[in-house]
């Protein structure tokens, strides 16, 4: 109750921002049926994890959601929702997407630097709409690429981008 009659407060302060308050199983459901429903889901640690993992899925993967966790004294802390996966490391499987991406929320919220953000979104989606597919994202008609050779790909989109504008 502290915490809810704590953002109540501050909600308080910014009118133009709806704030709701849901169970965690009601927001579990409401992510699955209507995602764009959500900007921000403040909850505590163990709900967070179980929505964000609930919401990779959305996308089709853990693999390509980044997060971040900010406040008011610094840039923030930004890391993809999932761990480290131990079980496929130095395999050349992991999805490299959500850490870029949260690269790019490092830039936009923890910098000011939305220019360059867009950038790195914008190889991502380039990269992706070329048919480009680690194993957790892959379907038949696209190219199967490991975690290094993704990477590669996106830098190739953002050096591409640079010498467009140049």
């Amino acid at each position: 109750m502290f915490w809810r009659k704590r953002v109540i407060a501050v909600a308080a302060e910014y009118p133009d921002v709806e704030l709701s308050h849901m169970y965690v199983d009601n927001a579990a459901m409401q992510l699955v049926r209507n995602p764009k429903q959500f900007d921000t889901i403040v909850t505590n640690n163990i709900f967070g994890d179980i929505l964000s993992d609930e919401a990779s899925m959305i996308t089709g993967s853990i693999g390509m959601l980044p997060s971040a966790s900010l406040g008011s004294s610094g840039p923030g802390l930004f890391e993809p929702i999932h761990g480290s996966a131990p079980d496929i490391a130095n395999q050349d499987k992991a999805n490299p997407l959500a850490t870029v991406l949260s690269a790019a929320m490092l830039l936009k919220y923890g910098l000011g630097e939305e220019n360059a953000a867009k950038r790195i979104e914008n190889a991502v989606l380039d990269t992706l709409n070329k048919g480009f597919r680690t194993g957790d994202i892959y379907s038949a008609g696209n190219k199967l690429v490991g975690c290094k050779e993704m990477g590669e790909e996106v830098l190739k989109s953002v050096d591409s981008q640079v010498a467009a504008a140049v």
